[in-house]
């Protein structure tokens, strides 16, 4: 047998390996080990010390050894004058012994070591997935569909990625946050509902897709025309129910929908926007991504009592240069959007400068000198 066969399961490896622990990813112990990614976590975990020694399977110090075996030898005198009290007539032991009080103290010890340790691991794997091995790993688990896919209907199975609703422990479970919709989810299998969110915090998910901008968050095999627009293709806004009943038949009714003018061609589109590309901006939101009530046909209104509401919250700008702030800043000011400068040398530029240049400075605040000897008694003493 090899040396990997021989040697135990780590206390890391052996948690993430547990029923419900897909998520987490392997924190090295490199980086629990540094001091600095630890800081402000000693006073939210009970018994830190023994839980980051069973963390990085540490054993206990020898001073304690000690301790313990002192310990022990006073328990087993204690057993021993119990022994003698619960012998019956015959000499013999009576059945039903008590257990020691050392071994439920000790097994008590454990569990609350132990439940200690699960909450400093789930505080420093928030941190860890923020750093640039611990997103790797997550990268890997996420190529691999291992978070899921998104349950709404118009991102047509989307990838997700867990993420927390709070960074503080024991608000709320792990939620799956979908890039296609911007919108967080509970994940659909119940072992992942004891897994508190804090342990993946606010901030992952965000940052996860600003760091691998590579990746596609389309919808994939959109058969339906329900992905939305690119910019290499127009818009498409109709439905399709309403594209198999497009085709007009001889001796048919012009309606007033037929007679409605097609929108106009957008501009030229870019294709990145601040290093990000457009297709990867919200691509499961927007016009003809968003569900809409009808009954026998016809739209609900927005003012009845079921009536559709906060559909901005899913609006999405068909033209997609008016998402790019940056250029629009510099098309107001003048200067290049890829450089570093504000104002430029056109006239625009100039006059931003200028405008900035008349702003109303504060006064400067200067120092009260002391009075002049002589003058204490004000204008009106006497001097002399």
């Amino acid at each position: 047998m090899s040396d990997s066969e021989d040697s135990p399961e780590s206390w890391i490896s052996s948690f993430c390996s547990l029923l419900g622990h897909e998520y987490f990813a392997e924190v090295s112990e490199d980086f629990i080990e540094d001091d600095f990614n630890l800081t402000g976590l000693q006073p939210l975990v009970p018994m830190y010390k023994e839980a980051l020694e069973m963390i990085l399977d540490v054993e206990p110090e020898e001073e304690e050894e000690d301790e313990e075996e002192d310990e022990d030898e006073e328990e087993e005198e204690e057993e021993e004058d119990n022994d003698a009290v619960m012998r019956g007539e015959n000499g013999e032991r009576m059945s039903g012994g008590f257990r020691r009080a050392g071994e439920r103290r000790q097994m008590l010890d454990l569990s609350v070591i132990e439940s200690s340790a699960e909450l400093l691991y789930g505080l420093i794997h928030q941190r860890y997935i923020t750093s640039r091995p611990g997103m790797q790993q997550m990268a890997d688990k996420y190529e691999l569909q291992h978070f899921g896919l998104c349950p709404r209907v118009y991102c047509n199975g989307a990838r997700v990625v867990p993420v927390g609703s709070s960074d503080i422990p024991g608000q709320d479970t792990v939620k799956l946050f979908c890039p296609s919709c911007l919108d967080i989810y509970t994940p659909p299998n119940s072992r992942f509902q004891a897994v508190d969110g804090a342990f993946f915090g606010t901030t992952f998910g965000y940052l996860f897709f600003m760091s691998f901008p590579e990746y596609d968050v389309s919808p994939k095999g959109d058969l339906l025309n329900l992905a939305g627009n690119s910019p290499d293709r127009p818009l498409e806004s109709k439905s399709r129910s309403s594209s198999l009943t497009s085709t007009p038949v001889p001796g048919s009714v012009t309606t007033a929908t037929d007679l409605v003018p097609p929108p106009p061609p957008l501009p030229p589109q870019p294709s990145t926007i601040n290093g990000i590309p457009t297709t990867n901006l919200a691509p499961g939101l927007g016009q003809g991504k968003i569900h809409e009530n009808r009954i026998y046909g016809f739209k609900v209104a927005q003012r009845a009592r079921t009536g559709p509401r906060m559909k901005w919250l899913r609006d999405k700008p068909a033209d997609i240069n008016g998402l790019d702030e940056s250029a629009r800043y510099h098309e107001q000011y003048g200067g290049d959007p890829e450089g570093e400068v504000f104002g430029g040398e056109g006239a625009n530029g100039t006059g931003h400068f200028e405008q900035l240049s008349r702003r109303k400075k504060a006064p400067v605040r200067r120092r009260r000198k002391p009075a002049a000897e002589g003058a204490t008694n004000g204008p009106g003493g006497d001097v002399g």
